[in-house]
């Protein structure tokens, strides 16, 4: 088995074919879409195939570490993943044709009018091993 990051965005990816952003959906809308995304991690469950997924809130900034006890905090001028990210599923499967083949299905979650986004996915295997290094 091998882990697999299928990374949705808000923007960032190339477009949907059904390109209306969510903050002009209707609540059932939302509703189906929502419900589309659970009843897939539900088949996943019991498949064994899934590991765990979340959606992200648009708030968030940029820390870094400035020297003992200043951690800078900016919200731009560069893009974030705020901007980017809107949330992740994390499967197990047992090859890369699987993730794949469910980051296709999950691609069809439906959207305004209640038709597929056919939405990008970013699909990214998880290392197997820490890399190595050698001197």
């Amino acid at each position: 088995m091998a882990k697999y990051l299928l990374l949705k965005h808000y923007r960032g990816a190339p477009a949907a074919v059904n390109d209306v952003p969510m903050e002009k959906w209707t609540p059932e809308e939302i509703s189906a879409h929502v419900t589309y995304m659970r009843d897939f991690a539900r088949r996943l469950e019991r498949t064994g195939e899934f590991v765990t997924e979340s959606a992200l809130a648009p708030e968030g900034e940029w820390v870094r570490y400035d020297g003992e006890g200043r951690p800078p905090v900016t919200d731009g001028p560069f893009a974030e993943t705020k901007d980017l990210i809107a949330g992740w599923m994390v499967i197990d499967v047992d090859s890369h044709e699987r993730a794949i083949e469910l980051a296709g299905e999950l691609s069809a979650a439906p959207g305004a009018g209640g038709r597929p986004i056919h939405e990008w996915l970013e699909v990214r295997p998880f290392l197997a091993a820490p890399p190595l290094i050698t001197e």
